[in-house]
């Protein structure tokens, strides 16, 4: 029988082989508001390459008004859950909105998207359903397809024909209900999920099509509604889960949109709705304001996308090994944990802000710094950004 102290040293252990081996995570405190240039408890004003927020919302001067008038006028938290009293008009409204803006029947809100993600399969699907996940999904729809009684499959990323024989397998096997579960945006990789195709093969074999959408609601596509609108798809999609935490807004929360009847049985089922508190007040007052600024016009999404052009084009212009793509999502490729790391520290050094990736986030052997672009970056930013990538990339013998 082991003892506690033998836990805490197991523990101790653990984090001990991850240091030594290069694999060891270190958290960086900003000590300003999320922006493209930031300062960090070691380094001031860096360039921000690692952020999520692609619309360079997260501190809009009228993201954060509408932030201080819904905290004036429904106050800091609900203290409740939703079907208790934790409901305001607001709420409602947003939902309302995002259906809208989405182009759905209605939508539901979560705390995170990881809940979204968490409570849709297990409420949705028994043991007599098929799940079918690309193998890029994010670790939330990962976890949320384990929770649910379905029959588990799985295809390789992208590969329609992996997927139809997938699907003929899960057909052969008498599955009630089927549903194909993908990113929309892959975000390791910033590649965008094949949805016509997808599509198709879900209606020849009668199947669901759902989609999570967080790297991608707010600015792929005409208008910023997400990849399904982008693949001209508005209403073919049956579910979409996303967040409120990248680019509207950048704080936290997500939602599962859907028809009627699919969110009514969520909010009756779904048990990270029925058993967390009410999403902030704040939160859904400023969520509400930046679907104000992106139905007024692209002009913010517009400019992020000629952003990632002018980056993506330096990078391969240097040298470097990026994955190809038009999502302001590039990762810059350089296969080793430790020389990931040596590249995001010089760049600090140099003065932008980028993290390296690894093993378990990323497969063995495919570590790499994510770059991320957002619409607050100049073009001095990025020309500033570029030259210190050719600096560290020569250091490290990454680019000639």
């Amino acid at each position: 029988m082991t003892t506690t102290a033998q836990f805490y040293q197991d523990m101790e252990r653990r984090c001990a082989e991850l240091k030594a081996a290069g694999l060891y995570k270190q958290e960086r405190p900003i000590i300003t508001a999320q922006g493209s240039v930031i300062t960090t408890a070691d380094k001031a004003a860096v360039i921000n390459l690692c952020a999520n927020n692609y619309l360079g919302l997260s501190s809009h001067p009228a993201v954060i008004a509408a932030a201080h008038e819904a905290l004036d006028a429904r106050g800091y938290g609900l203290s409740s859950v939703r079907f208790i009293c934790g409901t305001q008009d607001i709420h409602k409204e947003l939902e309302a909105r995002l259906s809208r803006f989405l182009g759905t029947e209605d939508t539901i809100l979560y705390s995170s998207a990881f809940d979204a993600n968490g409570g849709l399969f297990e409420t949705l699907f028994a043991a007599e359903d098929a799940i079918i996940s690309d193998s890029l999904n994010h670790a939330s729809i990962i976890d949320g397809v384990r929770l649910s009684k379905a029959k588990r499959y799985r295809y390789k990323n992208n590969d329609m024909k992996d997927l139809r024989q997938q699907l003929e397998v899960a057909r052969e096997a008498g599955a009630r209900h089927i549903i194909v579960f993908t990113d929309g945006v892959f975000s390791m990789d910033g590649t965008l999920a094949r949805l016509p195709e997808v599509r198709a093969l879900c209606d020849e074999f009668g199947a669901l099509l759902g989609v999570d959408d967080s790297h991608a609601t707010g600015f792929m596509g005409r208008s910023g509604r997400g990849t399904h609108e982008h693949y001209d798809m508005m209403g073919k999609v049956d579910i979409i889960t996303g967040t409120l935490g990248k680019a509207l807004g950048g704080a936290s929360g997500g939602f599962t949109s859907a028809k009627a009847s699919v969110v009514a049985l969520l909010r009756q089922r779904s048990r990270p709705y029925l058993f967390s508190n009410s999403l902030a007040s704040p939160i859904v007052g400023t969520t509400l304001k930046v679907l104000d600024l992106l139905e007024a016009d692209t002009a913010l999404r517009d400019t992020l996308m000629e952003n990632t052009q002018f980056f993506r084009a330096g990078l391969e212009k240097l040298g470097f090994d990026i994955k190809p793509g038009e999502h302001p999502i590039i990762p810059v490729m350089v296969y080793d944990a430790v020389k990931s790391q040596d590249l995001a520290n010089r760049l600090l050094q140099l003065g932008v802000y980028v993290t390296g990736f690894y093993y378990p986030v990323v497969p063995q052997g495919e570590a790499r710094v994510r770059v991320q672009l957002n619409a607050g970056h100049s073009r001095e930013q990025l020309e500033k950004a570029l030259q210190a990538f050719a600096t560290a990339g020569r250091e490290l013998e990454l680019v000639s």
